[in-house]
């Protein structure tokens, strides 16, 4: 069942928590202008608000994946033994399929799957209460690697700098805290005088919604732009650093995140502008070679056609609807993880940091 709730605002509002069983996301399609929470006491609930678009970002999505797969758990408790196994992997395709680019969905299954696998002998009901620890912990691992992003990151963000962000990767696209909102959260938190250009992000206005929300309730200077305008500041010398999140990394470096990133990054190229993904170890996907491997998700049409179920464009034209692009690792200066900065060469650099190596020296731009 889905029950919406609304609360009073909150320093810093949780984006998904464990509650008596329950798992409680804010809504995010109703923001700015409601803070109303959804209850899901089944998996199907949170598969659904996954699909939805209730909650988003990759790491959210995987700490949401984990949760649900703990209700669903605690749904098949009354199951024998096979019954318990078999229903759960069920659930874990269903989960799995909610949406395919974020590779953080998948990452988060796979974990609850090694944990049934490696449980198998024992009861249901303390598999059940392993599988509700283990959820649990994805979701504090997260804000924890995101703390550790935003210390790495923030070194890289100089005092003044004026920043360009895509999208929306902050506490809302994680457990807590945020991956690029996280650096520049950091950076301020360090001292630095930092602002923000955040583009709107269409066509579900993710930065001009949730980013711009999340700066303000801050206190981080932002403005907001169209995603065209970005080229303009960017030639003015009106960004000095540009910052995104990524949904899922190839082992080579090349970066899946909101459609238009790879334009920002060919802008940033063309003007010496540093470009900056942060993303933690958990989005690279080493099986995937090289980013022509990432599946892109194309969404329904009226996505772009309307806007709160009003039709913006004349009845009878079609439209396209990717949701992500590819930015090829050689216009990325570095990936900014938990673990540590990957400079270039990426490749070498992200697996040194996968298997705790120390880093191969930077290669030039």
């Amino acid at each position: 069942m889905v029950q919406a709730t609304q609360t009073a605002a909150m320093a810093d509002v949780p984006t998904i928590e464990w509650s008596d069983g329950r798992v409680v996301m804010i809504d995010q399609r109703k923001l700015p202008w409601r803070e109303e929470y959804v209850t899901c006491t089944t998996a199907r609930c949170v598969a659904a608000a996954i699909r939805k678009m209730v909650i988003r970002g990759a790491p959210a999505i995987g700490v949401a994946a984990a949760m649900g797969l703990a209700l669903g758990a605690r749904e098949l408790a009354g199951k024998d033994p096979e019954g318990f196994r078999r229903g759960l992997e069920r659930l874990c395709g269903l989960m799995r399929r909610a949406r395919p680019t974020a590779v953080n969905l998948g990452w988060a299954v796979e974990r609850m799957e090694r944990l049934l696998e490696r449980e198998a002998g024992r009861p249901v009901a303390a598999v059940v209460r392993l599988l509700e620890e283990e959820a649990q912990r994805v979701l504090s691992e997260d804000i924890a690697a995101n703390r550790k992003m935003g210390e790495h990151g923030q070194a890289l963000i100089p005092d003044g700098a004026k920043i360009l962000t895509h999208c929306n990767a902050g506490a809302l696209a994680t457990g807590g805290y945020g991956t690029a909102l996280g650096v520049i959260r950091a950076a301020a938190e360090a001292g630095k005088r930092v602002s923000v250009l955040a583009d709107e992000t269409r066509p579900w206005l993710q930065g001009s919604r949730l980013t711009a929300w999340e700066l303000k309730r801050l206190g981080i200077p932002v403005h907001l732009i169209t995603d065209g305008m970005a080229g303009h500041f960017i030639k003015s010398g009106d960004v000095d650093v540009i910052v995104v999140g990524a949904d899922r990394i190839a082992a080579n470096g090349d970066a899946a995140n909101k459609i238009g990133t790879y334009s920002l990054a060919v802008l940033a190229r063309r003007t010496s502008v540093p470009f900056y993904v942060a993303a933690p170890l958990s989005t690279v996907d080493f099986s995937l070679a090289t980013g022509e491997d990432i599946p892109i998700e194309e969404r329904d049409p009226r996505e772009v056609t309307h806007f709160m179920g009003r039709r913006l464009a004349p009845e009878g034209v079609a439209a396209l609807c990717p949701v992500f692009d590819v930015t090829p690792h050689e216009l990325i200066t570095a990936i900014i993880t938990e673990r540590g900065v990957a400079h270039r060469p990426l490749k070498a650099s992200l697996r040194a940091l996968r298997e705790g190596r120390p880093l191969a020296p930077e290669k030039p731009r």
